[in-house]
């Protein structure tokens, strides 16, 4: 039995951050046929009434960010698997998977992890039951690989992103074109995330060899542009983080953009790819563009996510760390504005006290909040009547920090190419 949940990352009673831990694939590959047009895309009846469904509800959902229209949009996305369901589509239509999809996506949004989990392991059982496509399979594992990564479960995202690659290997088999196809491509570069965030850079550089002549998925491009970012190539990092806004507008409102979920949508894309390209811009000293950026990130994050959504403290981060740049290039001070974006970010990523037990533990944001402690505390250090305050701060960032490629004194100074820190406002990490 696939799916198969083995154990809780923590007691529920904690919070909604933290999701279970699978032994085994969420997808069976095993005597599957996999029904599907062109690469990956559904053919089933239901997919055309799904996606007008999914396009009002988040349309609704995201006007006003109030509990009563995410409640509305919910009720709308649940009522459609159920009508859809009923009418005939099954547990093999890939119309209820992508209402399901939307469904993980607007919890996500509202910080429960647990339930957008709950409902990709939905697709997971209708995988093994019916028969979906493997656009609608990929989607469902790539947004889990991205949740795992923002709660800090790494093990699990291996295990999912090579369940991934195996998916699109036995479909390759099948299909002697589906090497060219996007699916094929963006199954690599989920795995080459993780890979990133683990620290093997030799092993994502195995797996984006090659993936940026995908010019039709953002997502994809974006992850690119990060692993030329951090491994010294900026020049073509940049030009990969600009198509990647390009075609995110797009697909916001596409069809292949409703076979994405969580924080790997096209406007979750959108967003971190504008932050990634201004923090790049501050890595080259050009200031003025990195703010015009980082500024249009921030305004973006606040459309899709609301004002205080703690995605809003990472862009925060960010620009705060973009000032210090500027500062120490230009030979100036910006500590009082430095100083305002990391309260209010730190206020948004609800970092918790110095003594609490939860800096013990994996949580959504971790990496963010001690690269935002560790920078506050560098602006406190240089003030007098505040270095012990300062020193507290960076005690505590450094308790938390788990990057395994740099040190949080890496992060925080921009020294050479090959130890650059690249925020990804998708999974709140610091690769």
């Amino acid at each position: 039995m696939f799916w198969k949940l083995v154990r809780n990352t923590v007691a529920a009673t904690a919070t909604s951050r933290h999701f279970a831990t699978y032994t085994n694939g969420p997808f069976s590959t095993s005597g599957r046929r996999f029904y599907s047009g062109g690469d990956g895309q559904p053919q089933q009846k239901n997919h055309g009434v799904a996606i007008q469904m999914i396009q009002y509800a988040l349309t609704h959902a995201r006007s006003k960010k109030s509990v009563d229209s995410y409640a509305d949009a919910m009720l709308v996305l649940e009522q459609g698997v159920t009508n859809l369901t009923s009418s005939g589509g099954g547990t093999g239509d890939d119309g209820v998977g992508m209402l399901l999809l939307a469904i993980s996506t607007l919890l996500h949004e509202r910080g429960d992890v647990c339930g957008a989990v709950e409902k990709l392991r939905e697709i997971g059982q209708m995988s093994v039951h019916g028969h979906t496509s493997l656009g609608l399979q990929v989607g469902a594992l790539e947004g889990l690989v991205g949740l795992s990564l923002e709660t800090g479960q790494d093990d699990n995202s291996l295990v999912i992103a090579n369940e991934c690659l195996q998916l699109a290997r036995c479909r390759q088999k099948e299909d002697k074109h589906v090497s060219d196809g996007v699916l094929a491509l963006r199954s690599r570069g989920i795995k080459g995330l993780v890979d990133i965030i683990l620290g093997d850079v030799k092993s994502a550089e195995l797996n984006f060899v090659g993936l940026e002549q995908c010019q039709s998925d953002g997502n994809l491009l974006f992850s690119c542009g990060e692993f030329q970012h951090c491994t010294g190539g900026l020049t073509s990092a940049k030009g990969l983080y600009e198509k990647a806004i390009s075609v995110s507008e797009e697909n916001v409102n596409s069809e292949s953009g409703f076979l994405s979920t969580a924080n790997m949508v096209p406007e979750k894309v959108l967003v971190g790819a504008t932050c990634a390209l201004g923090q790049l811009q501050g890595n080259l000293g050009e200031f003025q563009q990195a703010e015009e950026l980082l500024t249009k990130a921030l305004t973006n994050a606040e459309k899709y996510y609301g004002l205080n959504h703690p995605k809003v403290g990472v862009i925060l981060t960010c620009t705060a760390i973009m000032y210090g740049q500027k500062a120490r290039h230009e030979h100036s001070s910006s500590l009082l504005i430095q100083e305002g974006l990391y309260r209010r970010a730190l206020d948004l990523l609800k970092a918790p006290a110095f003594d609490s037990e939860e800096s013990e533990i994996e949580m959504p944001g971790r990496d963010i909040m001690a690269l935002a402690r560790g920078g506050y505390a560098e602006i406190l250090s240089v003030q007098q009547n505040r270095k012990n305050e300062g020193e507290k701060l960076r005690n505590w960032a450094k308790k938390m920090w788990r990057n395994r490629r740099l040190s949080l004194a890496e992060a925080l100074e921009f020294t050479e190419s090959s130890k650059t820190a690249i925020v990804d406002t998708r999974i709140s990490r610091v690769l």
